[in-house]
């Protein structure tokens, strides 16, 4: 689908298919030129979500949608997301090949102007056009080719192009996450970010193999990738801006292609999720996908460790003890909590070789964070109270909303092991999401850190129009930019 941006005060061309965004208790406001049936317009009540669908009698369009926006007071970025969404699943339904979405100036104001509205619209419209169609043998074509968003003059369609980079992104996330682990192998995650080097001479890459990975001491990461016939890989890409750089940022994303639990075997029920186990690697590539295009001040660099953690005579076994990058023991208690121990080398890695201001790492890293928060908000932890603000101010303008979890100094004693530097769990103390991110506390010694658990947020969340249900929701592309946007 063609996105679209005009002003309303322009003509409107001829399309099938008009939405018109109308509050609760009031009439909604047609553009110029276009009517439909008195009754139509009478017995629209504009609650959040309502749908009213009535042929034009005059206009360019040929059939009107009128969209409950609800309560004036109610309405924000978020609400303005799902009806973008809404409106061109309508359109869809309705087999229409061009839509028009025009937007009143009061909606604009209340949620920030013009600008504001713009991008949520945007990135909406491309969200709830998402469809993976990719493992299909006929493949479903969209009839929608075409949506305009009607809206206020140069800072709606400023706003509208920066939410096209950013819904397309997410967009590109969702589309590795959706794709089984058969064909998103450690050297597909590889392949995507060569493809994104390749069409933007601003990103480099370099995937250092096994061989090199050994080298740099990463026995951590190394002894999960043993049980897989999948070479592993640690992925660095490197964002320079144009103008100086105001700081130099590092994303680290656990990138485990598929995550059977290793010798501590997963349970067979929904086990075909764990493909999403590389949510982590694939926000870092969707936030890469979006850098050439907004221009930020910052130097950026992406680390994902991506590998599988599959049971076989090679594999991590319980009770096996392994050596970090930075020459910390590890007893693996429990080989199903392998996110760590890769991330243990991606962070030690990027403090040592990128040397960042700040360091962010984004990974589906446990259950316990399900229990706590459920699937509609992601944990977060960290070093750095101020960054851990930023990111919070960045999920609500999102929707990409986060909760701050406690980390303690008797959550870093907890991890400590009698036969070794660190255990990888700490059985029967419960807060698991505290005891991984102070597992990986031990591995950042200097550097602000924040780290962020999605497992519950990456799938299986609540339908929002956009996203939800079974599939990928990409979640942490629009956290993360809209982060890096606000500090630009």
């Amino acid at each position: 689908m063609k996105l679209e941006l005009e002003n309303r005060r322009d003509s409107i061309r001829p399309l099938d298919f008009l939405v018109v965004l109308g509050f609760e208790g009031k009439k909604p406001g047609l553009p110029r030129g276009v009517k439909v049936a008195a009754h139509a317009l009478s017995s629209f009540r504009g609650e959040f979500r309502e749908v009213r669908t009535t042929d034009a009698l005059q206009g360019p369009a040929k059939r009107v949608l009128l969209l409950g926006l609800g309560k004036p007071a109610a309405l924000d970025l978020e609400r303005v997301r799902r009806l973008a969404a809404l409106s061109v699943q309508s359109a869809e339904r309705a087999r229409a090949a061009a839509l028009g979405l025009w937007v009143d100036p009061e909606v604009e104001s209340k949620v920030g102007g013009a600008e504001s509205a713009g991008q949520a619209l945007a990135e909406g419209a491309l969200m709830g056009a998402y469809s993976f169609q990719e493992c299909k043998s006929k493949p479903k074509k969209a009839h929608l080719a075409r949506a305009v968003l009607f809206g206020g003059g140069a800072p709606f369609r400023r706003g509208g192009e920066r939410g096209i980079v950013i819904g397309e992104a997410n967009v590109f996330a969702r589309g590795l996450q959706d794709l089984p682990a058969n064909l998103m192998r450690p050297r597909d995650l590889v392949a995507r970010a060569r493809s994104l080097a390749m069409r933007n001479g601003r990103i480099r890459v370099r995937a250092l193999d096994a061989a090199a990975c050994q080298r740099l001491g990463m026995g951590a990461f190394l002894s999960v990738a043993k049980g897989s016939v999948e070479p592993p890989y640690l992925i660095h890409l490197v964002h320079r801006p144009r103008r100086k750089a105001q700081a130099r940022i590092a994303l680290v994303g656990k990138g485990l292609t598929f995550d059977a639990g290793g010798i501590s075997l997963k349970p067979a029920a929904k086990m075909e999720e764990m493909k999403y186990d590389m949510s982590g690697g694939a926000a870092v590539l969707g936030v890469f996908h979006a850098l050439p295009r907004l221009d930020l001040p910052f130097e950026l660099h992406g680390v994902i460790a991506a590998t599988e953690n599959l049971p076989d005579g090679r594999a991590n076994k319980p009770g096996d003890v392994v050596r970090a990058m930075n020459g910390t023991t590890i007893e693996v208690q429990n080989t199903d909590a392998e996110g760590r121990l890769v991330l243990a080398d991606a962070l030690v890695y990027s403090e040592r070789k990128i040397r960042p201001d700040a360091i962010i790492d984004v990974a589906t890293l446990t259950g316990a964070v399900i229990t706590a928060l459920g699937h509609e908000l992601s944990g977060v932890l960290g070093s750095d109270p101020d960054l851990i603000d930023e990111l919070v101010r960045a999920g609500k303008e999102t929707g990409e909303l986060l909760w701050p979890l406690p980390l303690l100094d008797a959550h870093k004693e907890h991890m400590k092991s009698k036969v070794a530097d660190l255990k990888n769990i700490n059985a029967g103390q419960g807060a698991g999401s505290s005891a991984a991110a102070a597992f990986l506390s031990h591995f950042v010694q200097k550097t602000s850190w924040a780290h962020l658990d999605i497992a519950g947020s990456a799938w299986g969340a609540d339908e929002r129009d956009y996203q939800g249900g079974p599939g990928g929701t990409g979640v942490g592309v629009r956290l993360l930019l809209g982060y890096l946007c606000a500090k630009a």
